[in-house]
């Protein structure tokens, strides 16, 4: 009897259900668990209070980053619940033996970049962290999704979870890329054709050769964002590309155990006639340098288009007007042109080096706009590091900008960077929800080339004229 096609997903979940209960959810063995100072005190006090123990510490990373300070974090943090989020996460970590990257650690970082460059995000796993980013780990082929504290103690106490099949959906984005395209381009418009919720319910698998030919950096860009049309997560099937980012970093496998590896990993596609709930194509030669206009992730645009009327769009007219209303845009209105007040650079989608790298690319022989206020913030030490030793940061100070240090910074606005009431922000981060960035801030989500472009001219403006 032959047996029925599997998809990557099916691969990766099958081999993680430790039991399967009848019209409920499955019991998932849990291969790695990332920890932040906001969503695990209370997980702890949950441990505590039940007198239990972290099952697997060394399955369990931790690390500090919602709400580090992104300048002088040599210096005590001056926000009490911050500080005292960061003093229970250490506490918490030496207690039950977990290993720990506070403040001033090289190793520390934003948790979505730090995971996948030691080499602990691995093909084939199943990844949770108490953060819905956590969708980037797929990039890798692996089954990653954010959790809720309550799960974060359960994972603690048992390395497992409870949770429903999700359907499968399959997004295919074939061609070739036109010029100043980068993955952030991509996903921000297959989220503006499914909407930030049109892929609720589902586990999206990205396929095609636009993916196959991205960085790995580009393809964990496209997964972070999978959560904004509202799909459980997102992957990629691990190739070359994969293996070659994975090999030689520190908690990678070594030797013989990188063999036996990379043998499993290599079965870890979706094979001829695997059945998807649902499939979408879209031609790589569509899509254009995208920005949002909206306060949701699913109203974009390419950069040159207007934005549209509540007709075109569907949906609720009263949302869309409220969501116009807040902005202060209008139907039918280019975005080309619209003022800038801030640029941020960074977060878990665009926080690497080659996000750096772009941003630099439009920068090298221009200055900052005199009325922008630009943050540019590396995704953990080593990107920063990465930027000294390439040169960029020359660059960046040549134009008029500065270097923060890592963190989630005004991606969230949980620390000091705060995008001010009313002012305008182009943002690489992933979400522009009302007061997302600061109460009152209007976001527009772009790539780091819009945000460079619109850096030097103080403008929205298109990439494509300055590159």
């Amino acid at each position: 009897m032959s047996k029925t096609p599997a998809a990557l997903f099916d691969k990766v979940w099958d081999s993680h259900v430790v039991r399967h209960i009848e019209d409920g959810p499955d019991v998932l063995f849990i291969d790695r668990h990332f920890i932040h100072e906001v969503t695990s005190p209370v997980a702890f006090l949950g441990l505590e209070s039940r007198g239990l123990k972290v099952m697997f510490p060394e399955k369990t990373f931790a690390t500090a980053d919602h709400n580090t300070p992104t300048i002088n974090q040599h210096l005590p943090v001056q926000d009490p619940l911050s500080a005292n989020q960061l003093k229970a996460l250490e506490t918490n970590s030496a207690k039950y033996g977990i290993s720990h990257w506070g403040l001033g650690n090289p190793k520390n970082g934003i948790v979505h970049v730090v995971g996948p460059e030691n080499g602990i995000t691995l093909p084939g796993m199943t990844i949770v962290c108490g953060d819905s980013h956590t969708s980037t780990h797929g990039a890798f082929g692996a089954i990653a999704f954010g959790i809720g504290t309550s799960e974060v103690e359960m994972v603690l106490s048992s390395q497992c979870i409870m949770q429903p099949r999700p359907k499968k959906m399959r997004i295919k984005v074939n061609g070739k890329l036109g010029k100043g395209i980068v993955p952030k381009d991509v996903v921000l418009y297959i989220i503006s054709k499914l909407t930030a919720a049109g892929a609720t319910g589902y586990f999206v698998e990205f396929a095609g050769d636009v993916f196959e030919n991205m960085s790995m950096e580009g393809r964990m860009t496209v997964c972070n964002m999978s959560i904004e049309m509202g799909a459980r997560g997102g992957m990629i099937a691990p190739d070359e590309t994969t293996f070659n980012y994975i090999k030689g970093r520190e908690k990678a496998p070594k030797g013989e155990a990188w063999d036996k590896a990379l043998a499993y990993w290599k079965t870890l596609k979706t094979e001829e006639g695997a059945f998807f709930d649902k499939e979408y194509d879209f031609a790589a030669s569509d899509i254009e340098p995208m920005i949002t206009y909206g306060t949701n992730p699913g109203l974009g645009i390419g950069i040159t288009k207007k934005i549209p009327t509540a007709a075109e769009i569907g949906g609720s007219k009263a949302s869309y007007e409220k969501s116009l209303g807040y902005m202060d845009f209008h139907e039918q209105e280019s975005m080309l042109g619209k003022k800038v007040d801030y640029v941020f650079i960074g977060s878990c989608t665009n926080g690497r080096i080659e996000d750096f790298r772009a941003f630099a690319s439009v920068i090298k022989g221009r200055k900052k706009a005199d009325h922008v206020t630009a943050w540019i913030v590396p995704g953990s030490h080593i990107v920063e590091q990465q930027i000294r030793e390439e040169g960029i940061l020359d660059i960046l100070l040549d134009a008029g900008f500065q270097l923060r240090q890592p963190g989630c910074s005004a991606c969230l606005a949980m620390n000091d960077d705060k995008i001010p009431a009313g002012k305008y922000a182009v943002s690489t981060s992933n979400r522009n929800f009302e007061g997302r960035q600061g109460p009152g801030a209007r976001t527009m989500l772009a790539s780091p080339l819009v945000a460079a472009a619109a850096a030097v001219t103080g403008f929205v403006t298109d990439p494509r004229e300055l590159i």
